[in-house]
């Protein structure tokens, strides 16, 4: 036609400008899907679509059977570090201290919310109302609108395409707490039909914490009703792609901030209405066993909107135009949690899951201050300490083998470790290697002291800066339990890298008075110029009965101001010393009074003063230390 007019009119080239310009707009402004994402907080796979007997939730479970279920979505085990993944589409222990609870992560300039890019093309944005990204992505850039008030029907042309978040909080972890006590919406389910997993102890508290969740989940159910009943009525519910999720797995003790399925596999339902089921990668009703994880949420989106992701994005599109074979494994990480350290890592396909302790002398359970708050969690810690859990129930409580190996499909509650079984030793290999070829690929920040100089996105990957391969192998060893390795420990602590000297410090620290050996080494490492080098040789000492070498040390670095978490470590140590520590006990009350004050409850001061106020109460005998049943793992591979 263009070519026609241009004839017509080949005198008027004005004429012919205005109706090229008209086409090239029209081209331009091709209909996009809009977007509803509508996530819950803190729960696990409690649904009737996936099987959960006891589950009322007919809403959610009628947009299963009309979408696509996916049965394999991780998320990371805790809030921040899973929003950071959403938000940027990368693994949040690639930029620094992302990847602990509540910490500032150190991204690259080209780092941005997802969302911005959808703004950049006519997307209208909103999100009601978390953020909680664990970095300083812009709120601003990234949304148009971001609060409690919130809404797509804000845009103010009908016709712009919109990406909508809603959170519902009614599901979180708090909600379990006398304190907080929420009364969901729908009538009590009846507690005597609760099914208690067989790592639980089937105490009254647990029972009714079991009871109180589904009850909550069934009052979220309502609330998605609700959002979908909204978007039907304004007549868009052909033209929205909607996803529901939840942000991290569920909150009965042994979920959320732990590695197991309990923790870190949570719903994933996308329905596509008939308009865009070309961008599905299969048809409703279908449930999908490949492997996704949130980093691959951003780049998905932006592939439904006929987007590019950026190259800074680690995930892959799991729907759309861009979406490319499916995942064969995805993982997970857990690291600080609020004040108490660990590092673990995990691996899951369509069938196995694995799991890495590289700190297999730390309890699955330490007294975590805000975990504690829950009742069910206090009720199996006094059987702990009156000794009655069996050897079921006390799994949990005791030391952590090195490695985990756990058929999801034959064993979903996560208790038949498989690990040292001969049968499954190539499963585990298999894993294993792709952990290590993972944590290369994405530069894993976590294997480095939360502090250093070296973390964050753009330093770790200075050339020099962070031998990451050396260290993980160094921190393979080091949580292997295996004397016979003292030596390249020792070796190591010489290292010229703190990231090394530090995992070596810590399998002396693993190893206990089986890295006697070591005494000369460690001792040299007390003056380290990193103070988390000094940290953990001091830890390695006290476990070796030379309290009298370490406590100098970690008074030192628990009165450093200037190296906060540095200090946040002494006080952990200091923690686990127990008896060992109460020559510092005058210490300790003198710098608990000196703590900075108002630096909000999830900063390092404050997580300090948590650590410090319970070990204190502790050695003055007004607290009980949490007693861990002893439990013989088999030795490592």
């Amino acid at each position: 036609m263009i070519r026609i007019l241009f004839m017509k009119h080949l005198l008027n080239p004005i004429i012919v400008f205005l109706v090229w310009l008209s086409f090239s707009i029209g081209f331009a402004e091709e209909k996009r899907p809009n977007i509803l994402w509508l996530t819950s907080e803190d729960n696990q796979t409690f649904l009737g679509c996936y099987g959960d007997k006891l589950a009322r939730t007919p809403t959610i479970d009628k947009l299963a059977k009309e979408g696509i279920l996916y049965e394999r979505c991780f998320s990371q085990p805790v809030c921040a570090p899973s929003r950071f993944a959403l938000i940027t589409g990368s693994f949040a222990v690639s930029s620094g201290p992302a990847g602990h609870m509540r910490a500032g992560g150190k991204i690259p300039q080209s780092m941005q919310g997802f969302p911005a890019l959808l703004r950049e093309a006519g997307y209208y944005t909103t999100n009601n109302a978390k953020t909680d990204y664990n970095s300083p992505i812009s709120i601003k850039e990234t949304w148009d609108q971001s609060g409690n008030d919130a809404h797509w029907r804000k845009r103010t042309q009908p016709e712009q395409p919109f990406f909508s978040v809603f959170n519902h909080e009614i599901t979180h972890e708090s909600c379990l707490f006398p304190v907080q006590d929420r009364k969901p919406s729908s009538p009590p389910m009846d507690r005597a039909l609760v099914r208690i997993p067989p790592y639980q102890p089937d105490t009254p508290e647990l029972r009714d914490d079991w009871g109180r969740y589904h009850d909550h989940i069934h009052t979220m159910d309502g609330m998605i009703a609700e959002k979908l009943e909204e978007l039907e009525k304004s007549g868009l519910a052909e033209d929205t792609i909607v996803f529901y999720f939840a942000d991290n797995g569920g909150v009965l003790p042994r979920s959320k901030r732990f590695l197991q399925q309990s923790g870190t596999n949570v719903p994933l339902i996308v329905y596509f209405p008939p308009k865009w089921r070309h961008l599905a990668p299969a048809a409703p009703g279908t449930r999908i066993k490949d492997p996704v994880c949130f980093p691959d949420f951003g780049p998905t989106v932006l592939s439904l909107a006929g987007l590019k992701a950026t190259s800074v994005m680690q995930g892959k599109p799991f729907a759309g135009e861009a979406r490319g074979e499916p995942n064969e494994f995805v993982f997970c990480t857990r690291d600080r949690m609020d004040e108490r350290y660990d590092t673990m890592r995990s691996v899951a396909d369509r069938r196995w899951l694995y799991i890495r302790n590289f700190r297999p002398d730390l309890p699955y359970v330490q007294p975590l201050n805000y975990m504690f708050q829950a009742r069910g969690y206090q009720s199996w810690a006094k059987l702990a300490e009156q000794g009655k859990l069996t050897d079921a129930t006390s799994m949990f409580w005791g030391s952590k083998p090195s490695e985990e190996l756990y058929d999801m499909e034959s064993d979903p509650d996560n208790v038949k470790n498989l690990a040292y079984d001969p049968a499954h030793r190539a499963s585990v290999e298999r894993m294993r290697a792709a952990l290590k070829r993972h944590t290369l690929e994405i530069v894993d920040n976590g294997f480095m002291p939360e502090g250093s100089a070296s973390e964050g996105y753009d330093a770790s990957r200075q050339p020099g800066a962070y031998p990451l391969e050396r260290a993980f192998d160094l921190a393979m060893v080091a949580s292997s339990r295996d004397a016979a390795k003292l030596p390249a420990l020792i070796q190591a602590l010489a290292d010229e890298n703190e990231a090394v000297r530090w995992w070596a410090a810590q399998g002396c620290t693993v190893l206990g008075k089986k890295a006697a050996d070591a005494e000369k080494a460690l001792r040299a490492r007390l003056r380290d110029d990193a103070l988390s080098v000094q940290v953990a040789a001091a830890e390695a000492l006290a476990k070796q009965g030379h309290a009298d070498a370490a406590l100098p040390v970690l008074e030192r670095v628990l009165l450093q101001n200037a190296a906060p978490y540095a200090a946040l470590q002494a006080a952990n140590t200091l923690d686990r010393m127990g008896e060992q520590a109460r020559p510092l006990l005058p210490v300790m009350e003198k710098r608990l009074k000196k703590l900075p004050s108002g630096k909000g409850a999830n900063s390092a001061a404050a997580y300090q003063q948590r650590i410090l106020e319970r070990i204190i109460a502790v050695l003055q005998g007004r607290e009980k230390a949490l007693i861990y049943p002893a439990k013989k793992f088999a030795p490592s591979l």
